[in-house]
């Protein structure tokens, strides 16, 4: 099972990585947090002290157009914030 999907890389998340040392991830919806604690650790070759992880649901829009309706949905995902132990960091950039 392929647990990390991808990396959060967004102004937000930037900025938690400079400040309080957390990285965010998608990962997959049956992994558990002993799961992404591995995975992080064995791909990224750092120590990880404390994984946060929240279940998002899908979103359904409706919209009205002259043509008629258009329903669309999001995907559903499970996003994991991870802190790392100090003076460690994960540099994305140069691991893709």
């Amino acid at each position: 099972m392929n647990v990390i999907i991808k990396p959060i890389i967004t102004e937000k998340m930037t900025k938690d990585g400079e400040i309080f040392n957390r990285f965010g991830f998608v990962v997959d919806k049956k992994a558990n947090k002993i799961q992404i604690k591995k995975a992080i650790e064995a791909s990224y070759g750092v120590t990880v002290e404390n994984v946060n992880t929240m279940n998002y649901r899908s979103d359904r829009s409706v919209k009205y157009t002259k043509s008629g309706l258009i329903v669309g949905k999001t995907n559903a995902y499970k996003k994991a914030i991870v802190q790392l132990k100090e003076g460690e960091a994960i540099d994305f950039y140069n691991n893709i």
